[in-house]
């Protein structure tokens, strides 16, 4: 009864090389080393917590300063090897650079280098956590780390093995301890489990296994601290649940089903019996981001290797293969993401409960995150410009059958014109036919038809018809003037628009100024297509004129005031004011209020030459007075 209780993760610490547990190559190279007679003078043990490095470094030393050694069987009853045990060896030093990081630690153990050892063969240095050692420590000890004295070895273990210099890593031998694997351990617990007496299921020890992450010792940690639960019962997966501040499976279950059903206020009522079970928000975050990702190999992955990566038991399996049948991948990626976001959001917060709630509601309300398919039909639609066939369609179920879809006619954007009146623009007779030959070509295409492509014109249209009616799509009353005054068509297709302006000055807006975007977009209109290729120019010899030829009737009700009497003058190429009153700055991106604009304009147009005011408004000035 007065005997002190030691931990099962000390009590069952391996001994000896063939009790590594996961480690096979590691105990395979030390043992050649030992019976090879082959011992480096400095060896760098790396990988993550709990994998064997210092007990691996404390069988090693055992192993070479035993007085049957060096030996990969040590006797465990001399004097060197109790001492080691023990953990109070007189020529195995063991150091921790956590707490020793500074030079002065390491000039230390340098002075102590010298002295003989007292037992056994060789004076070890294990050096754990090494990474923490200061960069002056680090380079303090390479020279002694390169060429030690003889029988003197150094062993670092360190978790994070790129924290070490260069220089250091060099200088070892390196081993590198893997993560041990669910099987292996859960082997050893039920080893142990039997040893000591303790009741508890497989099911229980795959599930320590699992939260332990590949590490033996927090595993032996966790079945220890479950041995006082042991009753007439066997401890079960529950019990670690509760004891973890974990929820068990069927109620992720449960949680997860209102999610993909898109049933918030279900999931709602199951999370509020999750909280107050005393549950924190990270940690149901937490075990729903562990639950979709279980559910995310069950539909990616082969049967023979989703046990090894869930871990879970065939009920369990069957379960979530029933729920990856109502979700898509791409959905189950959303979740993941979601999840992660609200946990880093809820790690940030002082109102933790709140965002939980808005978490769940928003996870089970991605009315945007339909299915594959769902996207498809309605991306055709949208293309198609049938805005009023898109069926409605919830968070995750499939759609009803799209309505059947009806022809429309798509017309070119229509152009701004003055305040008084407002005129649209019809297509060629012949370019309607062709519209409504597409859709009815459309109607016999499968659903899932690839985007369609842009709709061309005819070349053989006359260019001065198509002239026309590109610089009708010009919703800018200035450019358009431009274009008329001293612009002329050189080719007007689809594939290819060249126009040729008789001034240097108006052609670099029109290549490089915001004059060239408004031009591209009149040409997109006109062929009714995207990313035209528009080139502007100076005139060359072998240039034709065109003239321009009416543009395309307007209907009668939408016909604009009658145009003014030309005037043979060079007054002519510029716009009245009336004109001017209708404008806008189209470089005006925030849109002014028209008044204002309507205001400054008259104020203008009173006080300067209508040349004067065109001058201003092409090269974007201001006047001096």
């Amino acid at each position: 009864m007065n005997e002190k209780y030691i931990p099962l993760y000390r009590k069952y610490r391996p001994q000896k090389l063939e009790e590594l547990v996961g480690q096979e190559h590691i105990k395979n190279a030390l043992s050649n080393a030992i019976n090879l007679n082959k011992i480096s003078h400095a060896y760098l043990f790396t990988g993550p917590r709990g994998t064997g490095k210092t007990s691996t470094a404390r069988i090693f030393a055992k192993s070479l300063n035993c007085k049957n050694g060096p030996t990969i069987s040590p006797c465990g009853e001399c004097e060197s090897c109790v001492d080691i045990t023990n953990s109070v060896p007189m020529d195995v030093i063991e150091i921790d650079a956590a707490s020793n990081r500074k030079v002065e630690d390491t000039q230390n153990i340098l002075e102590k280098i010298l002295y003989a050892p007292v037992y056994g063969k060789y004076k070890i240095y294990i050096i754990d956590e090494v990474h923490m050692l200061s960069n002056t420590a680090f380079n303090s000890l390479l020279k002694t780390l390169e060429e030690p004295p003889e029988n003197v070895i150094f062993i670092l273990a360190t978790t994070e093995v790129h924290k070490v210099l260069d220089t250091i890593k060099s200088r070892c031998q390196r081993f590198d301890f893997r993560r041990i694997t669910t099987n292996d351990i859960v082997k050893h617990l039920r080893y142990i489990s039997d040893k000591e007496d303790i009741n508890i299921t497989d099911d229980a020890l795959f599930t320590i296994a699992k939260n332990s992450a590949g590490g033996m010792r927090d595993s032996i940690a966790l079945l220890d601290q479950l041995s006082i639960l042991g009753g007439k019962d066997a401890i079960s997966t529950d019990d670690i649940n509760q004891l973890l501040g974990r929820i068990s499976f069927d109620v992720l279950n449960n949680l997860t089903n209102s999610i993909i059903n898109s049933e918030p206020q279900i999931a709602i009522e199951t999370l509020d019996a999750i909280y107050n079970s005393g549950n924190e928000p990270v940690q149901i975050f937490s075990n729903l981001l562990d639950y979709i990702k279980n559910l995310l190999i069950v539909k990616n992955c082969r049967e023979d290797v989703v046990f090894e990566l869930t871990q879970l038991n065939e009920a369990q399996l069957k379960a979530l293969k029933e729920q990856t049948q109502n979700v898509e991948t791409h959905q189950l990626v959303a979740l993941l993401d979601k999840c992660a976001n609200y946990i880093k959001e809820l790690k940030l917060t002082n109102n933790p409960r709140l965002w939980l709630e808005v978490g769940i509601i928003d996870l089970a309300n991605l009315t945007e995150n339909t299915t594959l398919a769902d996207l498809q039909k309605r991306l055709s639609l949208l293309e198609n410009g049938e805005t009023s066939a898109i069926p409605h369609v919830s968070a995750y179920k499939t759609p009803p059958s799209p309505v059947a879809k009806p022809e429309i006619i798509h017309k070119p954007a229509e152009k701004p014109v003055s305040i008084q009146t407002q005129a649209t623009v019809e297509k060629p007779k012949e370019v309607i036919e062709k519209v409504e030959n597409q859709k009815a070509e459309q109607n016999h295409v499968e659903e899932f038809s690839p985007m369609p492509k842009a709709q061309v014109i005819d070349s053989s249209n006359d260019i001065g018809t198509l002239w026309a009616n590109l610089l009708d799509s010009i919703p800018s009353l200035p450019t358009k003037s431009l274009l008329k005054q001293w612009a002329n068509p050189v080719e007007l297709t689809p594939e290819k628009v060249i126009i040729s302006i008789n001034s240097e000055n108006l052609l670099k807006q029109f290549v490089e100024g915001n004059k060239h975007n408004v031009l591209i977009q009149a040409v997109n209109t006109l062929f009714n297509q995207e990313n035209s290729n528009v080139l502007v120019r100076l005139p060359q010899p072998e240039d034709k004129i065109v003239k321009e030829k009416t543009s395309l009737p307007k209907p009668k009700a939408a016909l604009p005031p009658p145009p003014p009497p030309q005037i043979k003058k060079e007054e002519e190429e510029t716009p009245t004011i009336d004109e001017i009153q209708t404008i806008k700055d189209e470089d005006d991106e925030e849109g002014k209020d028209s008044e204002i604009t309507l205001k400054s304009l008259n104020r203008m147009s009173s006080m300067h030459s209508d040349m004067v005011n065109m001058v201003v408004d092409l090269f974007d000035g201001k006047l001096i007075e």
